[in-house]
């Protein structure tokens, strides 16, 4: 039993067994960091397409609302699955910010929109969109003729986009007759899908188009989780 001890004790001492060793912790270093690095990565876009099917599967409706106080919905009994789950089947969007906010019922988004961004600035861009939807500089306001940009899901590096909000992590879901709100200055604007597009990052035309009607454009990045693109959703105002 003594020498068996005493040779295991020896082949601990051995180089090649320190190289092993060595090889083992490093490759398991690895893999850990892999898998956390892709957790970080797609767990905000796995957890907001989650959320969208049980949405789906429970016929969720998102009402838009300055006051939910106000607005009286008809008590209907739960399906099954939201009883089981205990969810709820209406839920009120309130503008997170009345002087200036985004809101799609379609896809339950709801954020503050940070005015006058400078899309070319890196530092200053990034800090916005920790914080909400940015509004890029230059761009109009609503309720002004011309073009209004708001963009978000924007990053450095792909790993860190699980970093900044994803309140845009779903405009795909977007088709053409969807609404879009937007709250400025205490007054609501209301606005329709026309259309959609994948772009470059490169192709700046977007942000610097003209109009000479009210024209909305969000963007974020895309495919959900990488910055390989920008998905643009477009909308125009409707008045009544």
């Amino acid at each position: 039993m003594q020498r068996q001890i005493q040779k295991i004790k020896t082949k601990l001492k051995t180089p090649e067994y320190t190289r092993i060793l060595i090889l083992r912790t490093v490759g398991n270093f690895l893999i850990l960091s892999s898998l956390f690095l892709i957790g970080k990565t797609f767990y905000l876009p796995v957890r907001e397409e989650i959320r969208y099917f049980i949405d789906g599967k429970i016929q969720k409706q998102y009402i838009v609302a300055e006051k939910p106080s106000l607005v009286k919905i008809p008590s209907q009994p739960k399906g099954l699955l939201a009883r089981a789950l205990n969810l709820n089947e209406v839920e009120f969007l309130v503008p997170q910010d009345p002087n200036f906010s985004v809101v799609i019922p379609k896809i339950g988004a709801n954020a503050k929109v940070l005015s006058n961004v400078d899309s070319s600035d890196e530092k200053i861009y990034l800090d916005a969109l920790n914080k909400g939807v940015a509004h890029a500089l230059g761009t109009k306001f609503p309720g002004e003729d011309g073009h209004i940009f708001l963009f978000a899901h924007s990053t450095d590096y792909f790993w860190n986009v699980g970093t900044y909000n994803a309140i845009f992590y779903l405009l795909n879901k977007l088709e053409k007759e969807d609404e879009i709100d937007l709250f400025y200055k205490g007054q609501r604007y209301v606005y329709k899908v026309i259309n959609s597009s994948v772009a470059d990052p490169s192709q700046v035309e977007y942000l610097t188009r003209k109009s000479n009607k009210e024209f909305l454009t969000l963007q974020t990045c895309w495919p959900p989780g990488t910055t390989l693109k920008r998905l643009l959703i477009f909308a125009t105002r409707v008045v009544e």
